[in-house]
């Protein structure tokens, strides 16, 4: 069972920035993502970074204040965030997904993050 640990959430001031972390524990082929929920929202897609490739994919809301990277020799995934907004709290999770699944198949437990304005 692939365990993936997130950490770096907390609470800022809008403006600021957060970096999250997740050690995942998984080949370097693998696609890792960051997700998030709101409280009353569904999940969402927030970043995601592709393995040898190295692509990265952002959400629109996600798009040129966040920047996802990764380690594979540390086998983490980090998702900088900066200019944060009080509509970016919620509990972030990464996510891992196996090169040509196309879905992601193993979770973290989630970071919370909370913007005050």
């Amino acid at each position: 069972q692939v365990q993936l640990v997130e950490s770096g959430g907390g609470l800022v001031q809008a403006g600021g920035s957060l970096r999250l972390s997740c050690v995942a524990p998984v080949f370097n082929s693998y696609t890792l993502g960051w997700f998030r929920q709101a409280p009353g929202k569904e999940r969402e897609f927030v970043a995601a970074i592709s393995g040898s490739a190295n692509r990265e994919y952002y959400a629109n809301s996600a798009q040129g204040r966040f920047t996802i990277s990764r380690d594979n020799a540390k086998n983490t995934v980090y998702l900088q965030m900066n200019s944060l907004r009080p509509s970016d709290t919620a509990v972030y999770y990464c996510a891992a997904s196996a090169e040509g699944r196309g879905q992601f198949d193993y979770w973290g437990q989630g970071t919370q993050v909370t913007v005050s304005s």
